[in-house]
């Protein structure tokens, strides 16, 4: 019985009688109100703590030796597949020429249907009896050897389809200036096969994997090479007087897709209206990391851009294409998912309700008292008259 009498007297909320209870109309409207404002501000709590709120942070970007994955999804109304090609080169010195690997190119027809989706590449020779290296034609039971047509750096050098002549004239700084005497090309059909393909357009797609130090990757008639270190198009064999660069850039990202982030070139387009010409693209690129709530990490980077374009007609000659030119932002940025914790929810819950009780409690009193004494005052001018 002590104890449960020391326990009685530890009691904060001491009970009143109810007979000693006055209800008032001011306390009722005050109770709607104060209820009212208690599922607003609930409500409102509830909607934070079930969405996540994402902080930044900037810091400096301290890695290396990493490479970049660019994605890109780009359509050339006007420029044929078999003349499109992709080239990447960085300041480090690292250069890429017509690049195959991981692309994709469909050939579409004026109003934009497809015709045809493959892998780059003009497709396997046709062998059947070409010229060998030796001059004599291939035999049926000899190992075909093609003629790099005086490019072969080896004496046992072969060149068996027209790519592979071409790849060997690109090392040596060379230009082919009619593709019909070279007999892989000419049993390709390779010319045959670009004025096929007259007035078609291209839609490319893929990803390049590069080095994460400033550079460039373009998209080019014709097939790339340096001579004396100047960029050069081995454009002679199939030489016409203008180039339709019109392009739609219908994605173009670096690295992992990050929530919410809108690319800035996806959905570009720009179609040309003089002479041929290259349209470039200065791209600043952000390094940054996104962790979501979950843990997750995403390396990935935003961009910013500016366009230009310069046509052939200057000085020096530009060189028709699509060209991307893109360097790297020395501050990374990094956005991380949080969430509010259950508890702290539950506090801010608290929180609410002890805070409109007591203000509404103070205004009540307030209330009450004015009335209690508007009341006294007039019973006192009733009693003097």
């Amino acid at each position: 019985m002590d104890i449960v009498n020391k326990l009685r007297n530890l009691d904060a909320y001491p009970k009143i009688n109810e007979d000693f209870y006055s209800r008032t109309l001011s306390g009722g409207v005050i109770t709607l109100v104060s209820a009212f404002f208690m599922l607003l501000l609930f409500f409102s709590e509830l909607k934070i703590y079930l969405h996540t709120v994402t902080e930044s942070k900037l810091t400096v970007d301290t890695s290396r030796g990493e490479t970049l994955r660019v994605n890109f999804d780009v359509t050339f109304p006007a420029l044929a597949c078999s003349l499109l090609s992709v080239d990447a080169m960085d300041i480090s010195g690292e250069q890429h020429y017509d690049i195959k690997h991981d692309i994709i190119k469909k050939r579409i027809d004026h109003v934009g249907n497809v015709i045809e989706s493959r892998s780059d590449g003009i497709g396997a020779p046709k062998i059947e009896r070409p010229l060998q290296r030796h001059g004599g034609r291939l035999d049926h039971n000899e190992t075909y050897c093609g003629s790099c047509f005086g490019a072969e750096v080896a004496d046992d050098d072969c060149c068996n389809s027209c790519e592979e002549v071409q790849e060997a004239y690109r090392k040596k700084g060379w230009a082919i200036t009619n593709t019909d005497l070279i007999d892989q090309c000419k049993r390709e059909g390779f010319v045959q096969k670009i004025k096929e393909e007259e007035g078609e357009g291209c839609n490319i797609h893929g990803f390049l994997e590069v080095n994460k130090v400033a550079g460039n990757f373009h998209f080019s008639p014709g097939k790339s090479f340096h001579l004396s270190n100047i960029h050069v198009l081995d454009l002679l064999a199939v030489q016409s007087q203008n180039y339709n660069i019109s392009h739609k850039i219908n994605h173009l990202s670096f690295g992992e897709e990050i929530p919410g982030v809108v690319n800035p070139l996806d959905g570009v387009s720009w179609a040309q209206q003089m002479s041929s010409g290259m349209y470039q693209y200065f791209i600043k690129i952000v390094p940054t990391i996104y962790t979501n709530r979950k843990g997750r990490r995403i390396n990935s980077n935003q961009f910013s851009v500016t366009e230009h374009f310069r046509s052939a007609d200057g000085f020096p000659q530009s060189l028709p294409g699509v060209f991307f030119f893109y360097d790297f932002s020395p501050i990374k940025v990094t956005f991380t998912e949080e969430k509010e914790s259950l508890l702290q929810f539950l506090t801010n819950i608290c929180a609410i309700v002890g805070g409109i009780f007591t203000v509404s409690g103070i205004v009540d009193a307030f209330i009450y008292h004015g009335q209690r004494a508007m009341k006294q005052k007039k019973v006192k001018i009733g009693k003097y008259r």
